[in-house]
């Protein structure tokens, strides 16, 4: 992990997301499955159909589902938006909270809502509640940059990983930023 961080340089990691925790969820329930630029058309549409390009979950919710479909989402993304606009909404997902939660807590709440997976539920904690020792063991980009940081013959299993993510213990939202950013770092000599 050191000559890791020497090649990467200074940890730059910090929210990068919307400062709105439903806009953020929103977001990155839009951008499942589908490459980064179609992602951000499909944001972009959907976020048009709001007053001011602000996204709310009671407006989400008085959408038509050929408005949201028209906008880009797929039959199931119209079911998940609507699922997460509902929680907000009527309370069962309260997103103020989030901050004051566990991490498991938070992780249990969230993907609660269908279309938030664990995996989604963690990125959130790291990206947008900053929380500074998660580590998603379900993200084959972070198994994929394990495999090549610690030489090994085959991608770890997500258990593998875990265990080895131990020792980076409280800081393993960091480390997982290094070993994002050592895929797209030249490789040392």
């Amino acid at each position: 992990m050191a000559a890791l961080i020497q090649r990467v340089g200074p940890c730059r990691f910090r929210a990068r997301v919307h400062a709105d925790p439903f806009t953020t969820l929103l977001r990155a329930i839009v951008a499942q499955q589908v490459s980064a630029a179609a992602a951000r058309t499909i944001f972009g549409r959907l976020c048009a159909l709001f007053p001011k390009d602000v996204p709310i979950p009671a407006r989400l919710l008085r959408l038509d589902d050929d408005a949201l479909r028209g906008a880009g989402l797929s039959r199931a993304k119209v079911l998940y938006v609507r699922d997460l606009a509902a929680h907000v909404q009527d309370g069962r997902l309260d997103l103020r909270a989030l901050p004051a939660h566990s991490d498991e807590d938070a992780i249990a709440a969230l993907t609660a809502v269908k279309g938030i997976g664990t995996w989604t539920a963690e990125v959130f904690l790291m990206f947008h509640l900053e929380r500074p020792d998660v580590f998603p063991s379900g993200d084959l980009a972070l198994m994929v940059a394990i495999q090549r940081a610690y030489k090994m013959r085959a991608r770890p299993t997500p258990e593998k990983a875990r265990a080895l993510a131990e020792t980076w213990r409280p800081h393993r939202s960091v480390a997982s930023w290094y070993l994002w950013q050592s895929l797209s770092s030249p490789a040392a000599p």
